[in-house]
């Protein structure tokens, strides 16, 4: 068994063809990450273009069987075996090399699955439920590519991912609905004398959907701020690039917001020119308060938290016993406050 942590070994060409897919598929990621160290980057680069692959299979074909297709492909990649593709051939390397349970991965198909099926979602503990799968899954990957695989920090990136997939909701609610789809949680929209059907027969935005968005985003925002405390806790380097997605992500709901949630009839887009000055906020990250650490995780995330060990297994050797040792020593410094 391969020492887990030790940096996976990537074909360049592999790599190139899932920095590409990177590049054009996610520009608000794709600028965090050129923030994160090289050594995190590569691996998330390879998790990304897994995920955009399985999206896009989903998205042409949303059949059972092509689900199937892509179950088959992740054992395929936890066997040691994947398909000769670039995608499954890192993500391979990158689950081995990192001890990355295949609960977290199979979340996220799953989640895509719900998207195929046109799920919706009656209270915001539901619709959290599908952010945990879709995003938080990625947040609980993402921590264990950086090294930290303390519970209270994991669970603090879960936080994160579902966020940001709530300020992504908040975003696309124009577009969303004049493709048939419908994410805000249902019992909000009746309770502001909407009713979701006929709303979604002609979405036009009113003062009452806005109310609805901000409400979301109200809970993107608690949940960012929870997040801060396990960002704290990541290695040094990788503070300001997951900072970095923290403030990127929530400008998007502060957009929505400067157009009194008004994400139907216009989509909030954040400027090139207000990523850079969030960029150079995120080095603030380095900073954070370590507040909010020992809170349990989402119930909606409860079950990716729990998927992971605390420690992961390694060889029995002189070396694996001093990589246990540290990653010992880790914890415990993570679950100290600050001086």
């Amino acid at each position: 068994m391969p020492l887990l942590g030790r940096r996976p070994v990537l074909s360049q060409a592999d790599l190139e063809a899932c920095r590409t897919l990177l590049k054009g598929g996610s520009k608000s990621f794709h600028a965090a990450s050129r923030l994160l160290p090289r050594r995190v980057c590569e691996p998330a680069a390879a998790l990304y273009a897994f995920c955009r692959v399985a999206d896009d299979a989903i998205d042409l074909d949303g059949s059972l069987g092509a689900l199937a297709l892509l179950h088959r492909r992740l054992d395929a990649i936890y066997a040691g075996q994947p398909m000769d593709t670039p995608a499954d051939r890192a993500l391979a390397a990158v689950v081995t090399a990192y001890g990355i349970p295949r609960a977290l991965p199979a979340a996220l198909l799953d989640g895509f699955a719900w998207d195929r099926e046109g799920r919706r979602y009656e209270t915001i503990a539901a619709l959290e439920e599908y952010a945990a799968r879709v995003a938080g899954s990625v947040g609980a990957m993402m921590t264990l590519l950086m090294g930290a695989r303390a519970p209270e920090v994991v669970a603090r990136a879960c936080d994160l991912g579902v966020a940001m997939q709530l300020s992504n909701i908040a975003r696309d609610v124009g577009e969303d609905a004049r493709a048939g789809r419908l994410y805000l949680p249902l019992a909000w929209l009746r309770e502001e004398g909407l009713d979701p059907e006929a709303w979604l027969a002609n979405p036009v935005f009113d003062a009452r959907i806005g109310r609805v968005v901000r409400r979301l985003l109200a809970r993107a925002d608690a949940l960012y701020r929870r997040s801060e405390s396990g960002i704290a806790r990541l290695p040094l380097a990788c503070r300001p690039g997951i900072g970095a997605a923290r403030y990127i992500y929530a400008e998007i709901g502060a957009e929505v917001l400067r157009h009194g949630g008004d994400s139907v009839s216009r989509r909030a887009v954040v400027s090139g020119r207000r990523k850079l000055a969030l960029l150079a906020r995120s080095l603030g990250a380095i900073a954070l308060p370590a507040r909010a650490l020992a809170a349990p995780p989402l119930e909606a995330t409860r079950y990716l938290v729990e998927a992971i060990p605390r420690r992961p297994v390694v060889e029995e050797t002189g070396i694996g016993r001093l990589v246990d040792l540290f990653l010992l020593a880790q914890d415990r410094r993570q679950a100290s406050p600050p001086a």
